[in-house]
Formats: C-alpha cells, structure tokens, sequence
C-alpha cells in the first residue's frame, strides 16, 4: 500500500516520478531553489556568452532556434536572446491537436512583435494515432505531439544548419526529478528520449504501426545528421534563475501575451499551458496516476518563489487538483474516436487504486493533502 508524503518545504508528492527527498523531508526542486540563491550566475552567463559565440550566425541566417507556444516561457526566452544579446532566433511551433483560440492568437501575437517564425504541422493522422495510443496504453494523451516538439524541432535545426536550440526550463531540474542537469548546461537527444519521451518513443512507434517515412517529425535524426551539424541542446533556465511569473510579465508587456478569461482547468491560475486542449487531460491523467495535479505543480512554483505559503498551498490544492475537464469531453471522445464508456474504461485503467477509490462514478482520493 502506498502511503504518500509531501515536502516540508512545498506540496511536491513523493509519487512524482524521479524525485527526492532529504533527511528533513525537503525536495530537490526546493533544495534547487535555495541552491539557485548562491549560484554563481556570473560565471553561467560568461558560458551563456561563450555557447552564444560558437553559434553566432557561423553557416545559418539564424543564431539559434527557439521552440515556442506563444506562451510566457518560450516568449520570453526569444525576447531576451534578441533584446539582451543580439541575436536573430528562428522562432518554433510544433502545432499541437487540439489547438485552444487563446493559444491561436498569443501565437499571432509573439510573432507580430518581432520574430521570424516556422510552423511545422505534423500529418494529423499520424499524430492522432500517436496521441490515441499515448492515451490508451500509456495514460499520455499528447504523448505524440511531446515526440514532435523533442524529435521534430532537433530535425528542423539540424536541416536548416542551426546548431544551437534553447529550450525554456529544464523541468527535471526545476520541478522536482532527476538532478542529471543541475551543472550542465549541454544535454542530447538520449536524455529526451529517456526522461522526456519516457524511454517509449521507438515502442509506441511501432505499436501505433507508423511507417518509417510517416514518422518524420517523430523521430530524431540519425548521428550522423547530429554529428554533422554539431547540434547543442540547452535550457535557459540553466543560465538564469528561472521564474515563471517574470516571464509572464515579460511576454504580457513585449509580446502582446494575453491570460484566459477565467481560471484554466484544474488550477488557480490562467495565463500558463493555454495553447491546448489536450494539457488539461494530460494533468488529469497526471493526478489520477500519481496523486498530484495542476494546482500542485503551480503552487509549488508559488511556494519556491516567496509569492504563497505552504497552508495557502494547501487550501488552493484541495480546492482545484483532481478537476475533470469536462468542458473538453466531446472533444476528446471525437478526437481519440472512443465512445464514453471506452472514454471511461481508459481512465479507470490508468487510475491508481493504492491511491484512489470509485465512487458513484468518480475517482476520489484516499489521501488528504497536508
């Protein structure tokens, strides 16, 4: 029987994958933050500077290429490359499924404020087949798009002769898992395809029968291909302290960001993740397997960065982690062509029983948050 835990510091879970705790019951995304307090940010900005300069414009029109949304964070990893350092990015999207109209129009927004921009739109077909099978055999109803936004953007880069690539954070690092990145700025398509893909891409490429040739912008490119370009992959959150808020408000005043209308599925806040529908899924999945949602990850963020206390956490965690959204069902029942009661069978499926217990319909907690 599983008997759940949370830290001291924030609300992290002990049932996240990959985390760890000290001898006082503190997480390693709040030790990491205490941590970040000391950093020698100095010293990562003078290697920011000098991985900045092997790249500079040497074979490309571009200096780097920026994956984004049109969100807060990618927004604010492109604005600052190009204001605070100089450089021309090539800006990213890989379209998700389920595309939100908010999310439409940050998109238009970010671009509009200054950026050269690629849209790469991978055969919705193969995508869907992947985002299905994600879902039903593995509980990861985008898991087909999260392949694209790894392996598509390193195929994009690495043809268009762009040998460096930022990411926003590194979430293992920030969040709460593995520590593999705390002290290294440079990472390779091994580590996406063991942490971020879940070491499943080339067996969900196969259960989901999809060819060689349709799986494209699904699978990354060959060594040599990466050999040859000399590819870098980095996440900007290694060189500055990462926060979340400040680049909201980065992105809100430069690049025309826009928050929802009302609180997003699932948590308190509103102007993060709004450019799909399938992320909210994809957090209820989250919650029902491992006893933790939306809500618990932003007021983690919240905790870490002095904005809440621990007992607000609480409070805002019971109230909203664990929301099914249901505005969003006959979306999905259209888009994975399931009929409810398949619907249903898959989250039952992917529940946790040592965690959860039906009633009338509905997966309770056995736990309470404290």
């Amino acid at each position: 029987m599983v008997t759940p835990f949370w830290c001291t510091t924030c609300l992290n879970m002990s049932t996240r994958p990959r985390i760890q705790f000290d001898e006082n019951g503190r997480c390693n995304a709040c030790k990491w933050s205490e941590r970040k307090k000391t950093l020698n940010w100095y010293e990562r900005h003078h290697e920011l500077e000098r991985l900045i300069e092997r790249h500079r414009a040497t074979s490309s029109n571009f200096d780097c290429l920026v994956p984004v949304s049109g969100g807060k964070d990618g927004s604010y990893v492109a604005h600052t490359l190009k204001t605070r350092f100089g450089l021309r990015p090539l800006t990213l999207t890989i379209t998700p499924a389920l595309p939100l109209a908010i999310g439409n129009e940050n998109l238009r927004r970010f671009i509009d404020s200054g950026f050269d921009h690629l849209q790469v739109n991978p055969h919705p077909g193969v995508m869907q087949k992947l985002n299905r099978h994600g879902f039903v055999e593995m509980g990861f109803p985008y898991y087909g798009w999260l392949a694209a936004i790894q392996a598509g953007v390193v195929r994009m880069a690495t043809s268009l002769n762009i040998g460096l690539v930022f990411y926003g954070e590194e979430g293992e690092t920030e969040y709460g898992g593995s520590t593999r990145l705390e002290d290294s700025p440079i990472y390779d398509v091994n580590y996406m395809k063991q942490i971020y893909l879940e070491g499943g891409l080339a067996k969900v490429l196969s259960a989901a029968e999809v060819s060689e040739r349709d799986a494209y912008f699904f699978t990354f490119p060959s060594d040599e291909e990466l050999q040859d370009t000399r590819l870098e992959l980095t996440h900007w959150s290694y060189f500055e302290n990462w926060d979340p808020y400040r680049n909201y408000l980065v992105a809100k005043e430069f690049c025309g960001l826009k928050e929802a209308d009302a609180g997003n599925s699932g948590t308190f806040t509103n102007f993060a993740q709004n450019d799909q529908a399938l992320y909210a899924l994809h957090t209820y999945l989250m919650y029902l397997k491992f006893g933790f949602g939306r809500a618990t990850q932003d007021a983690g963020i919240e905790i870490r960065r002095g904005a809440m206390t621990r007992e607000q956490a609480v409070n805002l965690v019971r109230l909203y982690d664990g929301h099914f959204p249901s505005e969003f069902l006959d979306l999905y029942l259209e888009y994975f062509q399931l009929a409810k009661p398949e619907f249903d069978a898959v989250l039952d499926r992917w529940a946790n029983k040592e965690l959860f217990e039906k009633q009338h319909g509905y997966w309770k907690p056995t736990f309470t948050v404290t």
